[in-house]
């Protein structure tokens, strides 16, 4: 065991730490949201240019995670997580200085690579801390920096934005991260499979040697459902989160900054009880049936095509207001237990490289991209409301018939701890 794989100090005091850097990560990636307006206006983009700029940003995510993977289920993951952190944090800050397509491209990419490392890695450093009866809460609580920080990044950057300009809101989010990087320093790793007592269900300890561990997931059933729904949901939630505030804007009317404020705080409200409340209740019901994560996460997907297809298709703009709010809290519910089965559907060892084969799966064929399509249709047609209704309830059907088949294909008082 090597000098970062000790006993953790305090476990809830490095899942504070991982949770907070995760909070600031979202946040970055929503800013850009939050200010397309302003940057369309001034650098005279197209919407499907826009769209690339976000794309450009999954294309440096989700190439590097493989790597980042395989090295995070092979070497020290301390010194890993903080170089992510302060590449992030400086492509971020360099985002604010372009006056090009081409250079914002270029910097989007680079915030991608360092994302990569911290989002790749750190989910299964936390399962090693906690086992598996308390894993999906601290999970769940991991993924709450996904609505809090994509909210502050929505109302920030549109507040920043209005104020002083969009290069400032990139600046503001790129400062504390390159601080923060070095607090990852006063941590100390668990031992890989830590949390686990024995390998559960008689899956072996070990993970598969060298790149081949990437072709091994594929026979894990249950981790190719999961993925498979993911994708979908994950498809539909790229389009939501670049184009919703700029749906409010264009189609009722919203002043820019007032559609990010409204979005954000719809997003922190509805995401942090959702995301709470679905993790919890989760793992409620998983105890009882052993279905309850793949149970929480196709309840999810049913309940929010309809209520994604009545916020983009409705011309009332209170019924879009909280049909909009309805459809993230309903997306939320699935955000602790997905990434809860990713990680106990395979060895313990070969959990970075299950969160890096998600993170790739993901976004090389879901939010990629959605936003560029959901784009390339409003610049056709001339009418974005047109172009999400046509694209985005839709992708959530898809992942519905993929997680109903998950909970079909799952045992009742299945462990989930071992790799199925």
């Amino acid at each position: 065991m090597s000098v970062n794989e000790k006993k953790p100090l305090w476990p809830v005091g490095s899942l504070i730490v991982l949770t907070s850097l995760n909070l600031l990560d979202y946040l970055d990636r929503q800013l850009l949201a939050a200010v397309l307006t302003p940057i369309k206006e001034e650098l005279k983009l197209s919407d499907e240019q826009l769209g690339t700029i976000q794309s450009a940003f999954m294309w440096g995510y989700f190439l590097t995670s493989p790597l980042f993977g395989y090295l995070g289920d092979r070497v020290p993951r301390r010194w890993l997580v903080a170089a992510g952190v302060f590449v992030w944090s400086l492509g971020t800050l360099m985002s604010g200085h372009v006056s090009a397509l081409g250079a914002l491209i270029f910097f989007r990419v680079l915030v991608g690579f360092g994302e990569a490392s911290f989002g790749t890695i750190s989910p299964g450093w936390i399962a090693d801390l906690f086992p598996s009866a308390k894993r999906n809460n601290a999970i769940s609580v991991f993924y709450l920096a996904i609505p809090v920080g994509s909210a502050l990044g929505y109302i920030l950057g549109s507040a920043i934005a209005a104020e002083y300009g969009w290069r400032a809101a990139f600046l503001f989010a790129g400062y504390p991260g390159l601080v923060f990087a070095l607090v990852l320093f006063l941590l100390r790793e668990p031992a890989r499979g830590a949390s686990e007592p024995a390998p559960a269900g008689g899956a072996p300890a070990e993970g598969k040697p060298g790149w081949s561990a990437y072709l091994a997931l594929f026979k894990f059933r249950h981790y190719r459902l999961v993925i498979a729904g993911y994708v979908a949901q994950t498809f539909a939630m790229g389009g939501f989160a670049l184009w919703a505030p700029t749906f409010l804007h264009r189609v009722h009317h919203l002043k820019n900054e007032d559609a990010g404020d409204f979005f954000g705080k719809a997003l922190v409200i509805s995401g942090l009880v959702a995301t709470l409340g679905g993790g919890f209740v989760a793992t409620v019901w998983q105890r009882r049936t052993g279905r309850g994560y793949a149970g929480m996460l196709a309840l999810s997907s049913l309940l929010t095509a309809p209520a994604a297809y009545v916020a983009f298709s409705t011309p009332d703009v209170l019924v879009s207001k909280i049909a909009l709010t309805a459809s993230m809290f309903l997306i939320f519910l699935s955000t602790g237990p997905v990434n809860t089965l990713i990680l106990e559907t395979v060895p313990a060892a070969m959990r970075a490289t299950a969160m890096a084969g998600s993170i790739f799966a993901i976004h090389m064929f879901g939010d990629l991209w959605s936003p560029r399509i959901v784009g390339h249709l409003s610049d056709k047609w001339g009418d974005l409301q047109r172009a999400t209704v046509a694209v985005l309830p839709a992708a959530i059907v898809v992942s519905a018939v993929f997680w109903c088949w998950l909970v079909l294909v799952t045992p009742p008082k299945a462990r989930t701890a071992a790799a199925t």
